[in-house]
């Protein structure tokens, strides 16, 4: 079944404002003459000063390297590279890649292997998108770098030897950055890396009561004692059923695990607003009633590539809605901007649009734009 029109005439919309608004935007305001990115951009579509994240360097550099595919004509490779130059110059004399050598780096999930898996992502996509220029040798002394945070049941701790807290969410990004390395490199060690964090998902991270995934995890992978460390993210559950749909190694137990995650956090993640929430506890009940931009398309993305492989109306269904909760945030008065933060009560936070964002946009408009162009 094909895309309904709902879904073309969003998708229509959505690559329009990507690539007559955004995408121009952020090369014109956000990159620093200087070097690197900015973190924000205030809805004026002025600069925030502050520390330049490795994170945000490598998306922005990630997002240019698409830009091409989707049809951008501006200087895509320039603005990549922009990005990519002040990744490279975080590197530090222990491999790992920081804003400066002595950044402290979060036990949260998104601290130091969270932004290693960004840097893997822009390598790749810049051998994608720009041809083969060394990129393998950087990647591959990383991941050599990060053996050493290997967890022996599968996946990768927060540090070399940190027994816990251990996470889900830098995992998942190294499985997408693994996966977009198997797809430019035949080299054995990134099929082998990715099936492992699939096997992690599979196997320890998914409960297959629940059919969801907690974000944080004590030791051995085992689910966290403390219940309010037990909480759902359902933006999360639809990126790892993305990523497992998109992964080339899939079977049909890991699709049955994605088309699950969908379908329960379709089930408990999305309220009357047709937004997706922030977070769940461990019972699958609201804990956050507020919503995030990136949620609304991580939801887009998953709920557009199930639809496509199954052509069931109801994933159509919530594809649409989706594209309508995220033109929700973007309606701001500088095009090309977004709001990060929807409150309970449905109104938005008024505060700086993240850089950081607009690799999930990209990401989400990319599938869109493939699915609704499928005939």
């Amino acid at each position: 079944m094909s895309a309904p029109d709902a879904v073309r005439d969003a998708a229509v919309r959505l690559k329009r404002w990507l690539l007559e608004d955004a995408l121009p935007i952020w090369w014109a305001r956000a990159a620093d003459p200087s070097g690197g990115y900015f973190d924000r951009l205030g809805l004026d579509g002025a600069p925030v000063a502050g520390l330049k994240r490795v994170r945000v360097q490598a998306r922005q550099a990630h997002v240019y390297a698409l830009a091409p595919s989707l049809g951008w004509t501006g200087p895509a490779k320039t603005a990549s590279r922009h990005g990519l130059a002040a990744m490279l110059a975080m590197r530090c004399d222990d491999g790992l890649y920081r804003p400066t050598p002595a950044a402290v780096q979060p036990l949260d999930g998104m601290g130091l292997l969270y932004d290693q898996a960004f840097v893997l992502l822009a390598l790749a996509g810049d051998r994608a998108a720009f041809g083969d220029n060394g990129q393998e040798t950087p990647a591959l002394a990383l991941a050599e770098r990060l053996a050493a945070f290997t967890h022996p049941l599968g996946g990768f701790a927060e540090a070399p030897g940190l027994a816990a807290p251990l996470f889900a969410n830098p995992n998942m990004h190294l499985f997408e950055s693994l996966q977009a390395w198997m797809r430019v490199s035949d080299r054995p060690v990134w099929r082998e890396l990715a099936a492992n964090e699939a096997r992690l998902a599979l196997d320890r991270l998914i409960d297959p009561a629940r059919g969801v995934l907690d974000e944080q995890f004590g030791p051995d992978w085992a689910p966290a004692t403390n219940p309010s460390d037990r909480v759902v993210w359902p933006g999360h559950l639809y990126e790892w059923a993305f990523l497992l749909l998109d992964w080339p190694g899939a079977d049909a137990a890991a699709r049955a695990a994605a088309f699950r995650l969908i379908e329960v956090s379709e089930r408990t993640g999305v309220d009357a607003r047709g937004v997706t929430m922030f977070a769940l506890d461990a019972a699958l009940s609201p804990i956050d009633r507020g919503a995030r931009l990136w949620s609304q398309t991580e939801r887009l993305r998953a709920c557009a590539r199930a639809a496509a492989l199954t052509g069931q109306p109801a994933l159509w269904n919530a594809t649409a809605q989706a594209c309508g909760a995220l033109e929700a945030f973007l309606d701001v008065p500088t095009p090309g901007l977004w709001r990060d933060r929807m409150e309970a009560d449905g109104g938005f936070r008024e505060e700086p649009s993240p850089t950081s964002s607009l690799y999930h946009i990209v990401g989400a408009i990319a599938e869109l734009d493939r699915v609704a162009g499928a005939a």
